[in-house]
């Protein structure tokens, strides 16, 4: 997501796997020296150094269960809802609320054609 909660890579993941397989092939194709904001299912020491490698900033609260804890800062943290924000507008295009492709390839197309939407809705508005 950039700045106004607006897509700028789709990645599907299987259902069965984590998101936190698929973080690396995300952030590599990004800028480097950017921020990323994720929640704690990316709490994983390779995605920070990753993130870090790259001149970048990793805000991801840490699990509550970790013996070190990482400070986030609030402010940027709060911005997370964007992304929230934008499954939710997703989930407003019952073709993909309901999943009704079935094949991955499909699914991705109608989720990219959704986010092209999106994209020309916010331009238009600016």
């Amino acid at each position: 997501m950039d700045e106004q909660g607006l897509p700028v890579r789709l990645v599907l993941s299987p259902g069965q796997a984590s998101d936190k397989t698929l973080a690396p092939a995300v952030i590599e194709g990004l800028a480097p020296g950017r921020t990323l904001i994720a929640d704690r299912g990316y709490d994983a020491r390779a995605i920070v150094e990753l993130v870090e490698s790259r001149g970048g900033q990793a805000q991801i609260p840490t699990c509550s269960d970790r013996k070190v804890q990482r400070v986030v800062d609030a402010a940027l943290y709060r911005k997370r809802n964007l992304v929230e924000r934008f499954f939710n507008k997703l989930k407003h295009f019952r073709r993909i609320a309901t999943r009704y492709d079935k094949t991955a390839r499909n699914f991705l197309a109608a989720v990219a054609l959704a986010a092209a939407r999106l994209w020309v809705r916010f331009e238009s508005t600016t």
